[in-house]
């Protein structure tokens, strides 16, 4: 199979539904594609009623294009992950990765607009958080929760009002942004660095004063982006996390009981900001964003230092705390649907706590002039006797 071969196919695959995010190719399965959060088969000519292995296995080969690194990668790990460029049609980032010893594809659509705050609509303290000096900031979530795109999001209002050096450490670089008031040096692994510690210990000596780190995935690379964070950088990185508190334990967990107490100090120390991130099914089609996000005050600092506790949960904070920019996933729920931006099911499906999420919306339902009950009326029941 040639590259003009599977650059049709895939380019069919890409037109075949509206808003199309994934390309997916398992074996035994058609050809399908996930359009607005739905995988739904896509019908092309030629017609793939069921793929076959060695279908599976020839795109993937024709993916990796002989790159020995990856081909290794692959064989040793069950997985591998590359960009690859579809003309200028769009670029894809690419998981290949092995089931029962048969190859499945998946191929992530990235969008060449880099998008701004504005655009996404993101919350007011993604401002704030261009306008740090120095520090860590997560941006965390499930994959495919829009976590690359909100940072892609920030770097570029950073790029659009700071004169500084950024450092972006990627698997594989999602956005490609344009050289304006800042300096931009994306660097990929794989190809230009072989781990992300080893990325990150460089970007050292490179002179940055932001760094974007794909990921925190191991103690090695947590450890070097605190000593970063401590020495004047803004560290940018994603956790595979869904709130605050999981992400603070998630780091914890990768040190040793006795090095906790000093991790507690220097995360206390450097965290500026922790968002978290899920993507819920919109009204009239698509998803919106959800957001919880918990910026650094002295109970969050506290509360790293020595754990939560009763009224110290950095829920109890969040909560607490929106005067400062914070928002908890339940608030933020509620305001989508007060702007009609989800339905009742949806809010009821994602809240973190359904009792509070309940209130909110029979209270907005009550300004609407809305029943919040489904009881039609109420009556005594006559023959009911009373004890005697």
């Amino acid at each position: 199979m040639k590259k003009q071969q599977i650059d049709h196919i895939l380019s069919n695959m890409l037109t075949s539904h509206p808003n199309v995010s994934d390309l997916n190719l398992t074996p035994g399965k058609p050809l399908q594609v996930e359009s607005s959060g739905q995988l739904t088969p896509a019908k092309i000519e030629p017609d793939f009623n069921a793929l076959t292995p060695f279908q599976t296995e020839t795109i993937a080969l024709n993916l990796i294009n002989n790159d020995r690194k990856l081909t290794e990668t692959l064989l040793r790990e069950g997985s591998c992950d590359m960009s690859y460029q579809l003309g200028t049609q769009a670029r894809f980032r690419v998981n290949v990765f092995s089931r029962s010893g048969k190859y499945a594809i998946v191929l992530r659509k990235l969008e060449t607009r880099i998008p701004t705050i504005e655009d996404l609509k993101l919350p007011e303290p993604f401002f704030k958080m261009a306008e740090e000096k120095n520090g860590i900031v997560f941006v965390t979530g499930a994959t495919g929760s829009g976590k690359s795109t909100s940072l892609a999001a920030l770097l570029d209002r950073i790029n659009e009002t700071k004169a500084v050096h950024v450092i972006t450490l990627e698997d594989p670089i999602e956005y490609q942004h344009p050289q304006k008031l800042a300096t931009f040096n994306q660097r990929e692994l794989g190809m230009d660095f072989d781990t992300f510690a080893s990325g990150l210990r460089a970007a050292l000596r490179q002179a940055p004063k932001v760094i974007l780190v794909g990921e925190m995935r191991d103690r090695e690379t947590v450890e070097i982006g605190l000593s970063a964070a401590e020495t004047g950088h803004l560290v940018l990185s994603t956790l595979h996390t869904v709130d605050a508190g999981q992400t603070i334990n998630r780091i914890l967990g990768m040190f040793s009981t006795q090095e906790e107490k000093q991790i507690r100090i220097r995360l206390a120390d450097t965290v500026r900001w922790v968002v978290a991130q899920r993507l819920l099914p919109k009204l009239g089609g698509g998803r919106v964003a959800a957001f919880e996000i918990l910026a650094t005050n002295l109970r969050v600092k506290d509360s790293i230092l020595n754990g939560e506790s009763e009224g110290k949960t950095f829920n109890d904070i969040i909560m607490a705390g929106n005067p400062q920019g914070m928002v908890s996933f339940d608030d933020f729920i509620v305001s989508l649907y007060r702007e009609e931006k989800i339905d009742e099911s949806v809010a009821m499906a994602y809240a973190s706590r359904k009792d509070m999420v309940g209130r909110g919306l029979d209270s907005i339902k009550s300004a609407r002039g809305e029943a919040t009950s489904h009881i039609d009326s109420l009556e005594i029941d006559r023959g009911y006797k009373g004890e005697k």
